[in-house]
């Protein structure tokens, strides 16, 4: 391929070499010394202590993360700091990213190299305009930077097709701001709100770390695989759209790739782009995106299967922020150990910000503080239970499915904390799976 942006890409085969090789292909990182200061945002979706649970595709390995750290060092940069603003289902949870830097080894890239860890929720935010009239709250840190490192996984995600490093600039951006992502709004609906991310950044050098790629992402809920392949670009609009490629997904397959296209002027395909490196084609492997649901979209296809009847759980639609989304697999869950056989009375469940009750329904059910605030008075449900949160507590959501007929057991809703570990029995005994990609040594 030939352009005008040049892309790096290059096969993991060996600790430092293959990150340092991918940072050559793609021109190197630029005019940096003693005085450059450098953010480097890894990719970790979520965290918990109570268990082991797949990173594979989900948490930018370790092994990336420091041999990033090793180079810039190499190349002179005085100043380093590594953050991320993770999931956090407990919001009186202040320990969680100290946890998960210190199970990742990062506290020895501190001691080894003089980085500073950045938890993004324990530092200030400072609203910035992204579009005219549209302010997000970004982190100080990587607003003050001179370059921001981006390490995103190699995944796709059941909203957003794939998120690669301009969706990894999300957990840079306060609660308020993310959830605002997730507008109804057809005009600033998710796709264009992600688009904007880099839009009022620093310089952003991207590394998507492939060593493990994830389909159906963005979390461990997905299917893992082992690509090894390392995508590398000063731009960080190329690099996401090579590495949609890899996961078998031209441009225009994914909205938010097309905004920021067409906001650049820049072709939606990768004629403009020159491949350093390996050949994409070669490295191609396509990820399946969505969840499967049944013909009507209904249930999911796993629990239509189970041939669960008289419950209406419609498919997640954009406006389903990361929050209320983590809980609706466990709702989903606790729904499917509900099931005895005998058909429910005829219940409906909304979640997210834009669905409509379906007519007729006998029951329904409104999961979470928008779902309760569009509908709690909406004159065309016969039974409305509101489960107002954002997200909703445990024991009010297994109240609110009780009172539907469904008696579901709030034990399930509550085990978040372990909830992961669960999907580990897909990798075990598969030596390409293997934690020490997650650890520092």
């Amino acid at each position: 391929m030939h352009g005008t942006f040049r892309v790096g890409l290059v096969r993991y085969e060996k600790p430092y070499a293959s990150v340092a090789a991918a940072v050559e292909s793609a021109g190197g990182w630029g005019s940096v010394g003693p005085d450059t200061r450098v953010f480097i945002k890894p990719n970790i979706v979520c965290w918990t202590s109570a268990t082991v649970f797949p990173k594979w595709g989900v948490i930018t390995t370790s092994r990336v993360v420091e041999d990033v750290v090793r180079c810039l060092r190499d190349a002179g940069v005085g100043t380093i700091r590594i953050g991320e603003g993770m999931v956090r289902l407990d919001p009186k949870d202040k320990t969680l990213a100290d946890d998960a830097f210190r199970a990742l080894g990062y506290e020895t890239v501190v001691r080894r190299y003089g980085v500073t860890l950045v938890d993004v929720f324990k530092r200030p935010f400072r609203k910035t305009a992204v579009a005219d009239g549209v302010e997000l709250s970004f982190n100080v840190d990587a607003l003050d930077s001179d370059l921001i490192v981006d390490l995103p996984v190699l995944k796709t995600h059941a909203q957003t097709v794939v998120s690669l490093g301009i969706k990894n600039l999300k957990g840079l951006i306060d609660i308020p701001s993310r959830k605002r992502c997730h507008s109804p709004d057809p005009h600033w609906n998710l796709h264009r709100m992600v688009a904007a991310l880099p839009k009022a950044l620093p310089p952003i050098f991207t590394v998507i770390d492939g060593i493990f790629s994830n389909e159906r992402g963005p979390a461990f809920d997905g299917t893992a695989h082992r690509m090894e392949v390392l995508t590398a670009s000063r731009d960080i609009l190329s690099a996401d759209m090579v590495g949609a490629f890899l996961l078998g997904y031209g441009v225009r397959d994914v909205p938010h790739l097309v905004y920021a296209a067409e906001d650049a002027g820049r072709p939606t395909d990768l004629s403009d782009i020159r491949v350093v490196g390996e050949s994409p084609e070669a490295l191609r492997r396509p990820h399946a995106y969505g969840f499967d649901y049944n013909a009507d979209g209904s249930l999911p296809e796993a629990m239509a299967k189970m041939g669960i009847r008289g419950v209406h759980y419609r498919k997640y639609d954009d406006t389903l922020c990361t929050y209320c989304s983590f809980m609706n697999g466990l709702v989903l869950t606790a729904i499917a150990r509900a099931w005895q056989g005998t058909p429910w009375d005829d219940v409906e469940v909304l979640t997210g910000k834009a669905m409509n009750p379906s007519p007729g329904k006998k029951h329904t059910i409104l999961l979470g503080r928008c779902m309760t605030q569009r509908h709690r008075d909406n004159p065309s449900i016969a039974h409305p239970i509101a489960v107002p949160g954002c997200p909703p507590k445990p024991e009010q959501i297994a109240r609110a499915f009780h009172e539907a007929g469904i008696v579901m057991d709030p034990a399930v809703l509550k085990s978040h904390a372990v909830y992961p570990g669960r999907f580990l029995k897909r990798y075990a005994g598969r030596p390409e799976f293997d934690e020490a990609f997650f650890q520092v040594h």
